[in-house]
């Protein structure tokens, strides 16, 4: 089924879309840009500029890559609910017709 604007029903958001791959590229774009940290000051903890600012996207990408899980998953738990509320005639998880229930 397609909805008006051309998107098929349960496909996400231009904008789910968009968030997510913001979040994917931002660590991609921050440490390929090294003149931007390339420096040696300020210093943390007598470490150099350099080493920690990477040091500190291990986290920051680590957390990009949650929040952009949790926005597809929660996507998808939608998609799924609208599908199994929405008639009999969709799969189910399990790839069979209907509910999913044992028959």
């Amino acid at each position: 089924m397609t909805e008006p604007g051309g998107r098929s029903a349960g496909s996400p958001t231009p904008g789910l879309v968009a968030a997510v791959a913001v979040l994917l590229a931002l660590p991609l774009v921050a440490l390929l840009w090294v003149s931007s940290y390339n420096q040696d000051e300020p210093r943390l903890g007598g470490v150099p500029f350099f080493y920690w600012y990477q040091f500190l996207w291990v986290f920051l990408a680590a957390a990009c890559t949650t929040v952009s899980y949790r926005l597809v998953i929660g996507h998808e738990r939608r998609r799924r609910a609208l599908r199994r509320d929405g008639g009999a005639g969709d799969l189910g998880d399990d790839g069979r017709h209907g509910s999913g229930e044992a028959r």
